[in-house]
């Protein structure tokens, strides 16, 4: 934990309020308490976390295949793991990413995957706002409402991609709160509106 919390934490700070430290400190303490639920390895489910968006410092597109290599090459893990259990949390790291097309390979892919998937209703909102503000500086209001609203229905709703891998999580929960919103488009254009603000003035 010190190795975690002192070289690899950091690094979030560059990701911006969307992939931050908040964020990632949310996914290990998701990835803790899922891996006590179902009996899997703290040890590699707290490092699978740590380590699930160390990538986004390269191409977004690619920072799960990213992440995983640099979870492999780091040597420094090698103290504590197996090579058979760094692979284990190299393909965990690979498969956490929501449009991936298969299922993760292994119980600690289905953890960190359903960590990451902090779906509170506030939580997730906040964080579409924050991801247009800190990626598309140059649009108009309008347009960050238009991206947010899209993106939301693609992934979120009903017809969206997202598949949650651990069953009665309490993403269950969280998921229903969240389609409901925005099914309602005059209310989640109010939360919108309400983020934007906020976030702006930060």
């Amino acid at each position: 934990m010190q190795f975690v919390e002192t070289q690899i934490l950091p690094q979030y700070n560059d990701f911006g309020r969307s992939h931050g430290i908040p964020h990632v400190q949310r996914v290990i303490e998701k990835s803790l308490q899922l891996a006590k639920t179902v009996g899997a390895d703290i040890n590699m489910a707290y490092v699978v976390a740590a380590y699930h968006d160390i990538g986004m410092s390269g191409p977004r597109a690619i920072h799960h295949v990213t992440g995983g290599k640099i979870l492999a090459a780091d040597q420094r893990l090698q103290k504590w793991f197996s090579p058979q259990q760094i692979a284990i949390m190299r393909e965990a790291v690979e498969d956490h990413r929501a449009s991936l097309s298969h299922a993760p390979r292994s119980i600690y892919g289905k953890i960190v995957a359903e960590a990451d998937r902090d779906l509170a209703p506030e939580v997730v909102l906040t964080r579409t706002v924050q991801f247009g503000l800190e990626n598309y500086p140059e649009k108009s209001r309008e347009e960050h409402w238009e991206r947010f609203a899209e993106h939301l229905k693609n992934k979120y709703s009903a017809q969206g991609y997202i598949t949650l891998w651990i069953p009665n999580s309490p993403n269950e929960q969280h998921l229903r709160e969240l389609r409901n919103i925005i099914a309602d488009s005059s209310r989640l254009r109010r939360e919108f509106d309400r983020i934007y603000e906020k976030e702006v003035k930060r």
